[in-house]
């Protein structure tokens, strides 16, 4: 992803080369960072290991069909998932949108009808998960109950993402020990204080390394805090 603000991070599944390397010019000029899969296969596989706002499909795909990938996605992610394709027949529109897409777009098209499509499901999607909770470049979801940590997802224990969610929700303040324990496990909570450390250990191995600062701080003689610095 480029370094500048982007309107996006999509994925286009696209096997006609001359036409995805054209959409791919076109929405990077338009503002969105971009991933390029020429197959099936490998479409299924970026959109299974990373986070995209939006996903741009076509049906006709080598090694497993863009209906296939759409199905497959649908069983893990709601992400947006925008159909191309030539096959402009009422049956083929509705197989594509039973198949779990949300939108569906005959070749050829205008660019521009495209780049307002793709608005329009970024706005929806923005507004689905309004309480999407960012601190420095850790994001959380918490309907979903999904963290990502820049485009990168962390998969989270129930317990681990409830204590990061507490931290977060409650950014900049020194949390104590006691607090996390009455807050996060609750008020029945038998244990010793020193889970908490465990469990902000936890944490620490997963969201913090040399290429993510750090952001979960110890306050000395209290307990936590989380703080982007």
């Amino acid at each position: 992803m480029s370094t500048t603000e982007s309107k996006g991070f999509l994925l286009l599944i696209e096997d006609e080369r001359n036409l995805a390397r054209y959409l791919q010019l076109e929405l990077s000029n338009e503002g969105y960072d971009l991933d390029v899969a020429w197959d099936g296969p490998t479409g299924l596989q970026y959109a299974l290991e990373k986070h995209y706002d939006l996903i741009l499909l076509d049906v006709m795909i080598p090694g497993l069909s863009g209906l296939e990938v759409c199905r497959r996605i649908r069983e893990v992610d709601e992400v947006p998932i925008i159909m191309l394709s030539a096959r402009g027949e009422i049956p083929d529109k509705v197989a594509g949108l039973d198949s779990g897409a949300n939108d569906y777009l005959t070749k050829p098209f205008a660019i521009e009808e495209l780049f307002a499509r793709i608005r329009v499901h970024l706005r929806k999607n923005t507004a689905e998960e309004s309480d999407l909770i960012q601190v420095g470049s850790l994001s959380i979801q918490p309907k979903a109950r999904r963290v990502f940590r820049k485009d990168e997802e962390i998969i989270l224990t129930p317990r681990e993402f409830d204590l990061l969610l507490h931290l977060v929700e409650h950014e900049g303040q020194a949390l104590s020990r006691e607090q996390l324990l009455t807050e996060v496990w609750g008020f029945d909570f038998t244990g010793n204080t020193n889970v908490v450390d465990v469990y902000i250990r936890y944490l620490r191995n997963k969201l913090e390394d040399d290429n993510h600062p750090k952001l979960i701080h110890t306050v000395r003689g209290i307990g936590y805090t989380v703080r982007n610095e």
